[in-house]
């Protein structure tokens, strides 16, 4: 079993490194100081390690420099913030061998571990094989996507992946690779948003050995890692101009040169991007070359934010919480679920994971009711899009539980009158005269309220 060590203050987040490091069949140490790391990196080998640059003892970076002058010194992965982007470019040129911005997603910290290691862990490699990513819609709005990716699958052509953040871009870009014919080939992926403009160069071209302070050895990039298969660019509008023209000529010639290199290399991937922008604004601006944005624009997959796609709300938390929750017999009370439905989603699927993700955690028994929800989504207001979900579901159950149309048009009717009473301050007289409904007819109606 492979050992990691974990240098991370923050209890919670390290607990969550480990526990990832468990599903892939390593054993985790972990530290909450930088002396007890170095003590723990003296007694036993490790493959590999965690490193957070903030920790409360020394520099993280200082830390680094110990490690790697340790003979057989493992690879390091370290973890900075958004704000020290700096720390990063530090940390790449005294030897780490990758680094990840916080908030970590924890889908990329598995893939660079899986990575840094060589090779899948022992554990993983008995599984079964990984079933292909799948996407779940029934919406109408996610017809038209499911054609559009089609056509991604059956050719070889860039696709430009397009939608709010959260939608899911990464996971369409899967299952095209996974459906093409490069499946079996290697899938690369590499956020472009998260790296400052030399790293970014030096992860997608690659270098060689002293191309620059730290270059200790020659290192491929992003392009050579996915030679024969798949290279997918993630928020592809903040890569910089200087770059986007090297990028350029690799996609028209697929030839580039690594970094203090001089030989030119020639590369055979698929390339597909996403962005959460609009393109063609961007090349308006002179942000983002317009002869890169048509290389790239071949094939366009738009996904729709998940507000326009209400009716799959609940199919995709079933699945996310069967994930979520496994080896727990976890299911929604129909008021937690018709929450669900109604809520507007401005951070979209992932926040709908999150959301759920949540609820699990604070959930003990087998049932997420309303108040294992966060207070945004039990307080938020129905959106129009929603309201017809909600409904949709909330009426399967009634039938399900055996309600007919009289108990059903009866609960319907009630929940109405509470919501236009308490709009009109609880003031039938106001109501009635309002919405010209008969004021007999409407004390009647209100008698009748459990």
């Amino acid at each position: 079993m492979k050992r990691i060590l974990i240098v991370e203050d923050e209890h919670a987040l390290a607990s969550a490194l480990a526990a990832l490091c468990g599903r892939l069949g390593c054993e985790a140490a972990l530290c909450y100081s930088g002396q007890r790391a170095l003590g723990e990196l003296g007694r036993a080998g490790f493959a590999l390690c965690i490193l957070d640059i903030g920790l409360p003892d020394m520099n993280g970076l200082k830390l680094l420099e110990e490690i790697r002058r340790q003979p057989d010194a493992p690879p390091v992965l370290v973890i900075t913030a958004h704000g020290n982007l700096d720390n990063a470019v530090a940390a790449k040129k005294l030897g780490s061998t990758a680094y990840l911005v916080k908030p970590l997603d924890l889908q990329e910290v598995r893939e660079t571990i899986e990575q840094l290691l060589g090779s899948r862990p022992a554990a993983a490699e008995e599984k079964a094989v990984e079933p292909p990513p799948l996407l779940i819609g029934a919406a109408a709005s996610m017809q038209r996507t499911f054609v559009e990716i089609a056509h991604a699958c059956a050719g070889d052509a860039p696709v430009l992946i397009t939608g709010q953040t959260g939608t899911g871009k990464t996971l369409v870009a899967r299952v095209i690779h996974a459906n093409s014919a490069r499946r079996d080939a290697p899938f690369v992926t590499l956020h472009c948003g998260s790296l400052p403009e030399p790293l970014l160069e030096s992860e997608l071209f690659g270098y060689e050995k002293n191309a620059f302070t730290g270059a200790l050895s020659t290192k491929p990039g992003h392009i050579e890692r996915a030679t024969g298969g798949t290279l997918f660019l993630d928020e592809i509008a903040d890569i910089p101009p200087s770059i986007q023209a090297k990028l350029l000529r690799f996609v028209e010639e697929r030839t580039f040169t690594r970094i203090g290199g001089r030989e030119d290399r020639t590369v055979d991937l698929r390339l597909l991007a996403a962005t959460n922008r609009n393109l063609r604004e961007e090349v308006r601006a002179g942000r983002f070359r317009e002869d890169l944005y048509y290389r790239l624009h071949v094939l366009e997959i738009e996904l729709p934010p998940l507000v326009r796609r209400g009716e799959d709300i609940p199919a995709l938390a079933a699945v996310f919480l069967g994930n979520i929750a496994k080896g727990r017999r976890l299911a929604f009370s129909p008021e937690a679920l018709a929450l669900l439905c109604r809520y507007h989603w401005p951070g979209n699927v992932r926040e709908l994971r999150n959301t759920l993700e949540y609820a699990a955690a604070v959930s003990s028994g087998d049932t997420i009711f309303p108040r294992h929800l966060p207070a945004g989504i039990r307080e938020s207001e129905p959106s129009d899009s929603s309201l017809e979900a909600a409904l949709k579901y909330w009426l399967e159950e009634k039938v399900r539980l055996g309600s007919d149309y009289e108990q059903i048009h009866g609960e319907i009717e009630s929940m109405l009158l509470k919501s236009l009473l308490n709009r009109f301050g609880n003031k039938p007289t106001v109501l009635a005269r309002e919405l010209k409904m008969n004021r007999v007819t409407l004390r009647k109606k209100i008698g009748s309220i459990p």
